[in-house]
């Protein structure tokens, strides 16, 4: 529920806020900059809200922290006329951000019970995409009757909701009984970041795709390509808006099926995906006539990319990592948003204002995924690797048992432990 409130105005607000600066006269690099700001301040509050994690805080403390920030930058974007209002208000959400998804990430697992935690992600991933998608329909609506700022008060209604939620049922915090154990047997930093490295870099690549669909898509849409006309903002947003629909239907169906299969199929189908979408949108610029039926058609691939990447990618995380640093692990993860949404939107807005059209943008971004395929294949050996280290008892290479335990991520740790315990 906390999960879809939020994600209702979030909705609105990350997908709309590139049209209602443009409506202001800003141009497509001070709009793509105030995004990359945002990811500057989402880098401290990932790591903050990381370590208040694996120190055995409640995951609903820093989402309470994040929903304090989030009302104050809409605050700031709710009235900003200036540059430097807009970018305090960008701040100020990126903070928010930072602090809210390794929390929110990680809560999932902790109360999916015997549900699993791949399913649980795919339903986690649903409640999103409902209220992404309301949240953006609703903001496509707005912009066509004229009152587009009003999705800030959307937002702040939606958090004063979550707020009430999350003092209502709090959030747990992880359970450690391994603690006593290793609780003076510090983890070396390669012993647990080693292993996430591919999909971490996977990830870098995959999440630029989210950020350039909430920061140059709108603004290569209204602006038009090299053949392809403009769209007016209202049609813009509705077309934005179908693709998180899309999502919508297909996000369950989607994340159910790959629940029950290796991570790597996942990855695979989403990066291919990506891959698809990008080209079809570069090529739309070609074509007066058929460029909006190729916009229109390159959000089927783009959402089955996301609605195959974020479970799985998530789940792929909780696979690699060991559970004394989850919380880190998820920092990290989400911090791949944080950097593509500080690299992509800086390099598209440079792109769209130098060349004029959005075809650099999207051939790049097929591109970049495409040879992304690779790293998944190296996912692919080291969970082998590691999974009959741990049923042979070879000790996956580390220095004692402690480490053994300490160093295997939870789901191995569950096949491997001395008790037997499922």
């Amino acid at each position: 529920m906390v999960r879809l409130v939020g994600s209702i105005g979030a909705g609105g607000v990350l997908y709309l806020t590139p049209l209602v600066f443009h409506r202001a006269d800003f141009s497509a690099s001070n709009v793509t900059l105030g995004v990359a700001l945002a990811a500057v301040t989402g880098t401290i509050g990932r790591f903050v809200s990381g370590a208040l994690l694996d120190r055995g805080c409640r995951c609903s403390l820093p989402v309470l922290l994040a929903v304090a920030c989030a009302v104050a930058g809409d605050l700031q974007l709710g009235l900003a006329d200036t540059m430097a209002a807009y970018g305090r208000g960008q701040l100020l959400l990126g903070l928010a951000m930072g602090l809210y998804w390794p929390a929110i990430e990680l809560a999932v697992a902790l109360t999916a019970g015997s549900v699993g935690s791949p399913r649980g992600y795919a339903l986690a991933r649903t409640a999103d995409a409902v209220g992404i998608a309301a949240g953006a329909l609703l903001g496509a609506l707005l912009a066509a009757l004229g009152p587009i700022r009003a999705v800030y008060a959307v937002d702040l209604g939606c958090l004063v909701l979550m707020a009430w939620l999350l003092l209502r049922a709090p959030f747990p915090a992880a359970a450690r009984p391994w603690a006593t154990k290793i609780q003076h047997q510090p983890l070396a930093l390669g012993l647990w970041l080693r292993p996430l490295l591919p999909i971490l870099l996977v990830s870098l690549v995959a999440t630029a795709v989210p950020a350039l669909m909430q920061s140059a898509l709108p603004l290569d849409l209204v602006r038009g390509s090299l053949q392809r006309p403009p769209m007016n903002e209202a049609l813009g947003a509705l077309l934005v808006g179908s693709q998180l629909v899309l999502l919508l239907l297909i996000q369950w169906p989607v994340g159910r099926w790959l629940a029950d299969r290796p991570v790597q199929l996942g990855l695979r189908l989403s990066l291919l995906c990506f891959s698809g979408g990008a080209l079809l949108l570069g090529c739309s610029g070609f074509s007066a006539v058929a460029g909006p039926a190729l916009v229109w058609l390159a959000q089927l691939p783009l959402a089955i990319g996301l609605a195959a990447f974020l479970p799985t990618a998530t789940e792929a995380v909780v696979e690699l990592s060991p559970p004394a640093r989850q919380g880190l692990a998820m920092a990290l993860f989400s911090q791949c948003f944080a950097l593509s949404a500080f690299v992509a939107p800086l390099v598209a807005g440079r792109l769209l204002d130098g060349q004029g059209h959005g075809a650099g943008v999207w051939f790049s971004l097929a591109a970049a995924t495409a040879l992304s395929l690779g790293l998944v294949r190296w996912i692919e050996r080291l969970q082998h690797r590691r999974l009959l280290a741990v049923l042979t008892g070879s000790g996956a290479g580390a220095q004692d048992d402690q480490d053994q335990q300490a160093s295997t991520p939870e789901v191995l740790y569950r096949f491997g432990s001395s008790d037997g315990e499922a």
